[in-house]
């Protein structure tokens, strides 16, 4: 992976991170519950969700790509619609709810743990994002399996960062979220469409 394509894709990486979704919301109502420290529990089961997803997608995509040469070709227009239906989606989701419930307001460590690693694995649209997502950034004429590797420890840290983040301002970031957000959506929708647009065209 060249430091151009490096940079693209942290730069999208992040972008990504900062959409809503199930994760997310899930940290900011445990950051607003209960404390970014405790939230940290949540991070890290979500954190290794995220990785055995990538795994899963990694090897997928790494099976497609011994297949076919043009593959990667194809994979990277199907991809990109698939982002551009997200982004619609997203673009016409209606504002952030969040609320805490039961299964939320139970602070044993472990019980958080699990709900953050269940949220990330239970969503099967996430395996499919991923498989749409990492083709864009892959080099065909580079070894694939440093650079699945790479992009992975990138998303995740990530992922964890912005995560983190979260939880630590959740209790300003909630009521903004649940006031501005449908704008927020069209924002992140608007963004998911553009990639889908973009990068499979990128070189």
């Amino acid at each position: 992976m060249t430091l151009h394509t490096w940079l693209l894709y942290l730069v999208a990486a992040t972008g990504l991170s900062l959409t809503p979704g199930p994760n997310s919301l899930l940290v900011l109502t445990h950051g607003a519950l209960h404390g970014h420290r405790k939230t940290l529990f949540t991070v890290a089961g979500g954190a290794i969700g995220f990785v055995a997803l990538i795994a899963l997608s990694m090897l997928g995509i790494g099976a497609l790509l011994q297949a076919s040469a043009h593959a990667l070709i194809v994979l990277k227009f199907v991809g990109g619609a698939y982002l551009i239906w997200l982004g619609i989606q997203l673009w016409r989701a209606p504002p952030i709810q969040l609320r805490a419930d039961a299964a939320t307001q139970d602070t044993r460590g472990a019980t958080m743990f699990r709900q953050g690693l269940l949220t990330a694995v239970s969503n099967p649209k996430a395996l499919l994002f991923y498989g749409a997502f990492l083709p864009q950034f892959i080099d065909p004429a580079r070894d694939l399996a440093p650079q699945l590797v790479i992009m992975a420890v990138v998303f995740v840290t990530i992922e964890v960062i912005v995560e983190y983040l979260l939880a630590l301002l959740a209790h300003r970031i909630r009521p903004l979220l649940e006031r501005a957000g449908r704008n927020f959506n069209r924002v992140c929708g608007g963004m998911f469409a553009a990639m889908g647009v973009a990068l499979p065209m990128t070189r």
